[in-house]
């Protein structure tokens, strides 16, 4: 494991984060397959997993950069994650959204208590804004994957599934910048090496997607490094398959779940991953645009 990111730093997130976030649930999805079973980060305040990772950074500012203040850019889930936390703390927040993000996930995170700039098609050029604010205003900037003490905190989610589930085999998850791949992958192969651990990602395309959460251009370079030592595949998977997740989901258990957070469980559907063993997939965000969801699920379903 690479030295800035030993596995003490995690169960030290974990610790750190304790009683301040969701211990979320680990639920059964016989329909998924015989053994497997759904992380719901979706029960979080904010709906998302971002919350532990924006937290951990958060609970690491030193004395003058809380006095400062922070600022980040997002497509929406880190942006609540950051925002809610922010102002639990006492901590000013700017969080620089593309103007593509969600309506829904802006108005989120501005009634957080966030300065919200729109700016840019997307993450990549909502960065660039996000730099020059921090340097302008002399705040923190917190990258919603590409930092330490976020991989750290998202990494607590593997810390969690394996608690629940020590004799686990099968790990899949959602995968964008890799921020929450890369830090459950360090957990748990840290704790279990025999566990094999795949990412899910989105099928490269262009305009508008149901998993806008992870529809990044590159993975991070910190996750790259681990993601290369810890993570046995990465597989693909297309908007239809995600929107025959998001349906499944609804349909089997009720439960909303956003493009990007449905990406392993479509990955599943698909025969992209084979249900080996005891399997879990994370759920990592529900925080979808209602018209969104309407179209994808189809009004008849949610009539039902």
């Amino acid at each position: 494991m690479p030295s800035w990111l030993p596995l003490s730093a995690i169960e030290d997130a974990a610790e750190r984060l304790d009683g301040r976030i969701v211990r979320t649930p680990l639920l059964p999805a016989p329909v998924l397959g015989r053994d497997v079973w759904l992380k719901a980060e979706t029960f979080q305040a904010t709906g998302a997993f971002k919350e532990r990772g924006a937290l951990n950074r958060l609970l690491r500012l030193t004395a003058q950069e809380r006095a400062a203040g922070v600022v980040a850019m997002s497509a929406g889930n880190h942006a609540a994650g950051l925002a809610l936390h922010a102002q639990r703390l006492g901590v000013a927040a700017t969080i620089v959204m593309p103007v593509t993000a969600p309506r829904c996930k802006v108005e989120r995170t501005e009634a957080l208590g966030a300065e919200v700039v729109l700016s840019g098609a997307n993450v990549g050029e909502a960065k660039s804004r996000a730099l020059q604010l921090a340097a302008e205003r002399r705040l923190t900037f917190v990258h919603p994957y590409d930092d330490p003490d976020v991989i750290a905190g998202q990494g607590t989610v593997g810390l969690e599934v394996l608690a629940d589930r020590p004799d686990l085999d099968t790990l899949v998850v959602p995968v964008g910048g890799g921020g929450l791949l890369a830090g459950m992958a360090a957990a748990v192969k840290a704790r279990k090496p025999s566990v094999t651990v795949v990412g899910v990602r989105l099928a490269r395309r262009r305009g508008p997607t149901l998993a806008d959460g992870i529809a990044v251009d590159a993975l991070g370079k910190l996750p790259q490094a681990l993601l290369a030592g810890f993570v046995d595949a990465l597989v693909e998977v297309e908007e239809e398959e995600v929107a025959a997740a998001m349906r499944t989901l609804h349909g089997a258990f009720g439960m909303v779940a956003e493009g990007a957070g449905a990406a392993a469980v479509a990955a599943l559907l698909a025969g992209k991953v084979p249900a080996a063993g005891r399997t879990v997939a994370v759920l990592s965000g529900r925080n979808v645009d209602p018209g969104t969801l309407v179209r994808t699920l189809g009004v008849q379903t949610l009539a039902a």
